[in-house]
């Protein structure tokens, strides 16, 4: 059965003074269906709602010889695929650096985390990531970001500098044209009544490049430890009531179109960063990243947007390169 139509409040309407939020499922019906890749969820409760988030503590003490190893990273996951899809790299690199704890969360409305009834804008999620880094006891941290994670990684530093160490962009969304859509479509982006059930059809549709197909063999590929995004995505639909209002939200006022001008202030912050692109993939290109004054671009070959669960070894190698002339 799918989710009820939930609408949520777009930037321009008044935010108000307690911000409900729409509870997510439990840990145990994720578990039930997904098994234990992740580490037991710990919860965060905000003034917008509670999110989960997942610890892969050091498994090494600091080093003693006055190395500053990389200690604090944070994965910040994309659209529609929760957590979880970071799981395979967080875990790869968890293992390469044996000094960090590495900490998974899920972004509003994904996961086993809330969707607030609020405007779901980068400052929202901004203030997410701030507030679990507070909880956390991080000043700042290394940031690995995913599609629209990404785009809100970059957009995160160019408010927030100071709280980011590094960056590692993987098939970053924010340069999505509103442009290439046509006056329907783009009346779906504006919303309004008559247009919200249409509009989250279409916006579920592009997304998911046609409709979504979950592998047949999916519970097999599971219990072999695999994470299968399509199989996370209908779940949410199916289990989180507010999941696919928050997807809706994130494509309209989220951040990914158009965000060219966050990333050439992220690119100005002085922060080092990486970006990581599938060759195949039509989200980002090299020349999108160097229009904005991102040079450092890495090229996987003959994968498209899901590189980073696609190419596990290829993407942890970049980024144990980046952080190794880091430290």
């Amino acid at each position: 059965m799918s989710s009820p139509l939930i609408v949520l409040p777009r930037p321009q309407t008044a935010k108000p003074e307690d911000t409900q939020s729409i509870s997510a499922p439990s840990e145990a019906a994720f578990v039930a269906t997904f098994g234990n890749l992740l580490p037991p969820a710990s919860y965060l409760r905000t003034q917008n709602g509670t999110a989960a988030y997942y610890e892969l503590p050091p498994s090494s003490p600091p080093p003693t010889d006055g190395t500053t190893p990389i200690s604090r990273v944070l994965f910040v996951h994309g659209v529609q695929t929760s957590a979880i899809g970071l799981q395979p790299v967080a875990s790869a690199l968890s293992s390469r650096f044996p000094h960090a704890q590495c900490v998974l969360f899920d972004q509003w409305g994904h996961g086993l985390t809330d969707t607030p009834l609020a405007a779901h804008d980068a400052g929202l999620f901004h203030a997410l990531i701030e507030a679990l880094m507070g909880h956390l006891g991080w000043e700042d941290a290394h940031l690995v970001g995913y599609s629209f994670g990404a785009a809100t990684t970059a957009s995160f530093a160019a408010a927030k500098p100071e709280r980011v160490s590094s960056m590692v962009l993987v098939a970053p969304a924010g340069f999505i044209r509103k442009a290439q859509f046509d006056e329907l479509q783009r009346s779906y982006l504006r919303g309004g009544e008559g247009l919200e059930e249409p509009a989250k059809a279409w916006v579920l549709e592009f997304l998911e490049g046609g409709e979504l197909v979950v592998p047949s063999d999916w519970k097999e590929r599971v219990g072999r430890g695999e994470v299968v995004a399509e199989a996370v995505r209908d779940w949410q639909m199916k289990n989180h009531e507010g999941h696919a209002a928050s997807v809706v939200g994130i494509f309209r006022d989220g951040g990914v179109m158009d965000t060219d001008a966050e990333f050439a202030k992220a690119a100005k912050t002085g922060r080092k960063y990486l970006c990581i692109l599938g060759e195949l993939d039509d989200l980002s290109s090299v020349q999108d990243l160097h229009n904005v004054g991102m040079q450092n671009v890495a090229v996987i070959p003959q994968v498209g947007h899901g590189v980073v669960r696609e190419k596990v070894p290829e993407v942890a190698r970049l980024i144990e390169d980046f952080w190794n002339k880091l430290s």
